[in-house]
């Protein structure tokens, strides 16, 4: 048997332990031999490959980012050119490299590239990959507690500035249109308020709100997701890719949101954007342990000939779904998660009031 393997989409903390658990599973349990193929499905198109074997993933079980490469403005179905370029990609792991089939590491774009090429034909495990956690039916991705952890790191940090200065500081996050990195990280790092877009916000509010803590605590320390906005206000666009399948790039809000509280308030406000530092750098110890987790039960999957689906973790053990049931699809914060009513009943701001 003769396995691809790709990494698609933005880098994250615990990918080379997932390449690391796919190529010593299948090569300890079923002698199969595994192939890389470089910078995600670029790789597919331009021909970039190289063998995976045991020797190769020795000692990148702690390292960030990917081995392999990746790539996030890669679509062969995206373009006009689309039918020509996923037929190049199809011909190259179906006859230059003989592919028995593909496990696609990656977020909900990846999936739903991986769930088209296993309609034409290529056999295709996916892999659950995101800082954001934003992927359906799952309720875990390795990187995001990575991710929450410097979060956590900066809000220590930056509340230390706030309560020595007497300011309001704000960290923004990354997150896209979900805001489980921000309301996870802004409740490890006891941010006063949190902001997600699951939620609108009301400025004139939130300024009255700190104008109140500027008289009894006299700091306040706010957590803002990247896809969060106010009533009446449209996302904060960093940039617009025109050649990218998802052209949004968001960023910005924190300093958007600096502009609008500092007129009203006494206290000096100041803004840190986070940015990739939050999906750069070692995967803790629990990411690298769920990323191994998944690894090995892609391969299962393999070795079960069970193609089409995706690994996830369901309550503490991982499972399978339908690539169809996470292909293009998000995940927000439901109304109901534990974490945003512990926070509500906490007191942090996180909407037109304290607890609402």
């Amino acid at each position: 048997m003769h396995i691809g393997l790709l990494t698609g989409g933005g880098d994250c903390p615990g990918l080379n332990a997932v390449i690391r658990a796919v190529t010593l599973a299948l090569a300890n349990e079923c002698g199969a031999r595994v192939t890389g193929i470089e910078r995600g499905f670029w790789g597919l198109l331009h021909g970039r490959a190289r063998p995976l074997e045991p020797a190769t993933v020795h000692g990148i079980l702690a390292e960030g980012g990917t081995i392999l490469g990746t790539h996030n403005r890669c679509d062969p179905f995206h373009d006009t050119d689309g039918a020509d370029r996923s037929a190049q990609a199809l011909a190259f792991a179906r006859e230059d490299l003989r592919l028995d089939g593909l496990v696609a590491i990656g977020g909900d774009g990846t999936m739903q590239i991986a769930e088209r090429f296993h309609r034409l034909g290529l056999p295709v495990v996916g892999v659950p990959k995101t800082i954001d956690n934003d992927l359906p039916r799952n309720d875990r991705s390795f990187g995001f507690d990575s991710a929450v952890a410097v979060v956590a790191d900066a809000l220590d940090r930056l509340a230390t500035t706030a309560r020595s200065h007497g300011r309001v500081m704000i960290a923004e996050t990354m997150g896209r249109y979900a805001g489980w990195i921000a309301l996870e990280g802004g409740l490890a790092g006891g941010a006063d308020a949190i902001l997600i877009p699951e939620r609108p916000f009301d400025v004139a509010a939130l300024a009255r709100w700190c104008r109140e803590r500027e008289a009894t605590v006299g700091h306040t320390l706010i957590c803002i997701a990247e896809g969060a906005r106010a009533h009446g206000q449209g996302l904060t666009v960093q940039a617009r890719l025109a050649d990218s399948p998802d052209p949004i790039r968001l960023g910005g809000v924190g300093a958007w949101l600096q502009q609008q509280l500092q007129p009203a308030l006494t206290s000096e406000v100041r803004t840190t954007l986070l940015g990739h530092v939050q999906r750069g750098g070692t995967p803790t110890p629990f990411d690298r342990v769920l990323a191994t987790r998944f690894g090995y039960h892609a391969a299962q999957l393999v070795r079960g000939g069970r193609w089409g689906r995706m690994v996830v973790l369901a309550g503490a053990e991982c499972d399978s779904v339908d690539l169809l049931e996470v292909a293009g699809q998000s995940r927000p914060v439901p109304a109901t998660d534990g974490r945003l009513r512990a926070a509500l009943g906490l007191g942090v701001w996180m909407g037109d009031g304290a607890g609402t």
